[in-house]
């Protein structure tokens, strides 16, 4: 059994006239697992633009987003940090910094154009298509909305029933008017080796 006819993938072979044993598909014929009929689904794109909504609905969005801010968290925060800013730690140890999420331009973006910038790479930033799985792309991109909408967002977004419960809950921010321009922060001193802790 040891010495039994084989190929060994990209050696060369007698048995073929072009002595590769790697071999073409078939015309006419898809690899297991390759065959995408929905272009906007594993694309972002309807024809030539991005497409601004998912290909999909999810059986239950909060959970859907969970997933997007758990796949963000490890894959796109240490460049983007977890508010995406853009002030990740692989930035802040010399890298170039990212755009930050919430410039104008990327929150005017549509949602397509964030799953094929993580499909392709995009500048600086390389492709995550071999580490993230297409649905997981999709959440991402999902989660990014969100979170552009979170640190993005005024008053007038909130409806009318919910308004009164927003304004009982947010925290009010009161400054005495004798109070110093500068507020004191207390910092953390070096201990004896010199470091913060």
């Amino acid at each position: 059994m040891h010495n039994q006819p084989k190929f060994i993938p990209l050696r060369s072979s007698e048995f073929f006239a072009d002595r590769r044993s790697a071999r073409d598909p078939i015309g006419g014929t898809v690899a297991r697992g390759q065959l995408h009929e929905d272009t906007y689904l594993y694309t972002g794109k309807r024809g030539t633009a991005y497409g601004n909504e998912l290909p999909f609905t999810p059986a239950n969005m909060h959970v859907f987003l969970t997933r997007g801010q758990e796949r963000y968290n490890i894959y796109c925060s240490p460049c983007h940090d977890r508010v995406g800013n853009g002030n990740g730690m692989i930035a802040q140890r010399g890298f170039r910094y990212p755009p930050s999420l919430h410039q104008d331009r990327l929150r005017n973006a549509p949602l397509g154009h964030f799953f094929d910038v993580m499909s392709n790479g995009f500048g600086a930033m390389p492709d995550y298509a071999s580490q993230v799985n297409v649905e997981d792309r999709w959440a991402i991109a999902a989660y990014i909305r969100a979170l552009q909408l979170s640190q993005n967002a005024i008053a007038a977004d909130v409806d009318s029933a919910n308004q009164n419960k927003v304004n009982t809950t947010l925290p009010k921010i009161f400054i005495p008017s004798n109070s110093k321009s500068d507020l004191e922060v207390p910092r953390s001193q070096p201990n004896e080796r010199g470091v913060k802790p």
